[in-house]
């Protein structure tokens, strides 16, 4: 008696939480770059990417990272790691927020802005990806030339859905510094969720 195997790509009725579930336990990325300061090796984000690659068919999906200046003075960069179902245009994404070191000496300005988006986009697929990082020297060590990496909560960005339910709950009444207990907030946000309070 044969078997008859199903392929996902068989299976509509899988959802986008069950793909990224089944990725989250199937994804491997090599720590395939050498850090010559601190000695260890590690994972970049161009590394993540790549490996990612053979999941798009596999479970039609695909991934974004898209990055956003949250703050000029000092400035904060937002990564969005996002992963789309091609097959009914759901997503889910994860984000991280990272500081840019204008002090930064031996670097120019586009290096360090590069070095600040390279560690924001690596936190925030792993992020989505589940990736521990926890035994890898480059979470650990603090050297010279690693941005800082806020992780404690998110930064609260205008045009998300989270931003709405925060603009309806204060238009509604609510207090904002409830808002602050759960999200980090520029000065530009506050504004827009206080401009049409009385």
């Amino acid at each position: 008696m044969s078997k008859t195997i199903v392929s996902i790509n068989d299976t509509p009725e899988f959802t986008l939480a069950q793909k990224l579930s089944r990725i989250q336990v199937e994804f491997k990325a090599k720590k395939g770059s050498y850090n010559k300061f601190g000695n260890y090796y590690y994972r970049s984000a161009e590394s993540i990417l790549e490996a990612l690659k053979p999941f798009n068919e596999k479970y039609r999906v695909y991934f974004t990272i898209n990055e956003t200046l949250i703050n000029a003075n000092p400035p904060i960069m937002a990564s969005v790691a996002t992963i789309w179902d091609a097959e009914s245009s759901a997503s889910i994404d994860c984000q991280s927020v990272v500081g840019v070191d204008l002090e930064q000496k031996g670097m120019a300005t586009a290096q360090r802005y590069g070095s600040s988006s390279s560690y924001g986009k690596k936190y925030a697929l792993g992020n989505l990806l589940l990736i521990d990082d926890t035994s890898d020297a480059d979470a650990t060590n603090r050297h010279e030339k690693e941005p800082i990496v806020a992780k404690e909560k998110p930064y609260l960005l205008e045009g998300t859905e989270a931003f709405t339910k925060a603009l309806d709950y204060v238009e509604g009444g609510g207090d904002i510094s409830i808002v602050e207990k759960k999200y980090l907030l520029t000065q530009s946000v506050k504004d827009a969720l206080t401009k049409f309070k009385g």
